[in-house]
């Protein structure tokens, strides 16, 4: 799902703010009761009604009036509402309390015996209110440490993982590439938690590759020392016998020529581990596969080993062109087949069989020998540089490298497995180009 960490981040101001808002309404709700009816409320529009309510009484029926009007009003309001003669008796509740917040509207009323009343009505007001736009200080309050308790949970949710996430590319820029993320990330789910995982992925994929580099560089170095030894040792014995010269000068031929096809199948190999493709060329993977298939064969012949076809390479027909080197995947393809070549017996047969996959868009390639195979346990090593198998015999281990970075240089596949009834089958699986 995408958009998590927004979904989560929406999420959570709605859900912040409603709580806040409701709060704050409860906290109103509260006063409402604490002080009811509100002031204003009493001022603007209860307080005219009743003073003209009590006008229409005392003309009515005098001071009597008034007091039958005042007992049928509610408590709260029979509290606030006076008569006062205006020829200087006393009132007829009692006095206003010395408070300068209590205010009063009047009116003035005649009764029918000729006196004059003045009819009031109070009402609390309030100081105005020290804090900005009248905001009650509860709302205040309520606001600011739920914003703040929000702001900081939100912060700590989104900064860790980018602290830990800094942490990480610290580590990895110091050489410690066994550095990881995810323990710390746990089972958190969103963008930033796929971003650490990302991490942990590249983490790991520079620590296979500089393992393998080192690997390489030891085992290289290893297979450099033997053929070195050995011209060494015709130079010292060229120069201590005159006559094993010629000898001698064979042995450094022979060393030398090891050395440049070690080194070449180096180059190859790095070449196909990078990927670096001759541009990009589009090529007949069929044609491609007949060619070695024909080269192959010429060589096979003089150890009486057939090399059958079957499918699509029989037909001669092709699906669609594959992009890449075209060179590369001959050098992959010549190598699988020669090394079948060379652990077949004589009078057996290999055969080659190629389909097309529609489901994948893909060509399938499957090369099958009937040698001895190799130990399950080396399966999968087979394609690892410089390694030999107990029937590997001479050679350097590339061959198979080689045409495995070539394959996949080409976005295929590279399997290996034994056959049951004797053998060794690989099986390759290569793209079409897409438009």
């Amino acid at each position: 799902m995408k958009n998590r960490l927004f979904i989560k981040i929406l999420a959570a101001f709605w859900l912040t703010f409603m709580l806040i808002t409701q709060a704050v309404w409860l906290l109103f709700e509260m006063k409402r009761q604490e002080r009811s009816p509100p002031e204003r409320l009493l001022a603007e529009a209860v307080a005219p009604a009743t003073l003209a309510a009590g006008t229409q009484a005392v003309q009515q029926a005098g001071e009597r009036g008034f007091e039958t009007l005042r007992a049928q009003l509610p408590a709260d309001y029979r509290n606030r509402v006076s008569l006062r003669r205006m020829d200087g008796e006393g009132d007829a509740i009692s006095p206003l309390p010395p408070d300068g917040n209590w205010k009063e509207s009047s009116t003035l009323a005649r009764a029918p015996d000729g006196s004059e009343w003045r009819i009031a009505f109070r009402y609390f007001e309030n100081e105005r209110s020290r804090w900005p736009l009248n905001t009650p200080p509860e709302m205040l309050v309520v606001g600011l440490l739920g914003g703040l308790l929000f702001s900081v949970l939100l912060a700590l949710y989104l900064t860790r993982p980018i602290f830990q996430l800094q942490r990480g590319f610290d580590s990895l820029a110091k050489g410690e590439l066994g550095v990881r993320l995810e323990p710390a990330i746990g089972q958190r789910r969103d963008e930033i938690a796929d971003l650490g995982r990302d991490f942990d992925h590249m983490a790991q994929r520079l620590q296979q590759l500089v393992e393998t580099r080192e690997r390489m560089l030891h085992q290289v170095s290893h297979e450099l020392r033997s053929p070195l030894t050995r011209l060494q040792l015709a130079v010292a014995l060229g120069r201590k016998s005159p006559e094993a010269v010629d000898r001698a000068f064979e042995r450094i031929e022979r060393e030398t020529a090891r050395l440049e096809t070690m080194v070449n199948e180096l180059l190859t190999l790095a070449r196909a581990e990078s990927a670096q493709t001759s541009g990009d060329d589009y090529f007949d993977l069929i044609d491609i596969i007949a060619s070695v298939a024909e080269d192959a064969r010429f060589e096979a012949q003089t150890h009486d080993i057939a090399i059958e076809q079957f499918g699509l390479i029989e037909s001669g027909e092709s699906q669609s062109p594959v992009k890449g080197s075209a060179e590369l995947i001959r050098r992959a393809l010549d190598n699988i087949l020669r090394n079948a070549v060379r652990f077949s017996p004589p009078g057996s047969t290999i055969t080659i069989s190629t389909s097309f996959d529609r489901d994948s868009d893909a060509y399938l390639v499957a090369i099958a020998d009937e040698g001895p195979g190799i130990g399950e346990e080396d399966v999968a090593a087979i394609f690892e540089p410089f390694v030999r198998t107990a029937n590997a015999g001479i050679g350097f281990g590339l061959g198979l490298a080689i045409a495995r970075r070539a394959i996949l240089a080409h976005g295929g596949d590279l399997q290996a497995e034994n056959i049951i009834c004797g053998g060794l089958k690989i099986t390759i699986s290569l793209p079409i180009a897409k438009n």
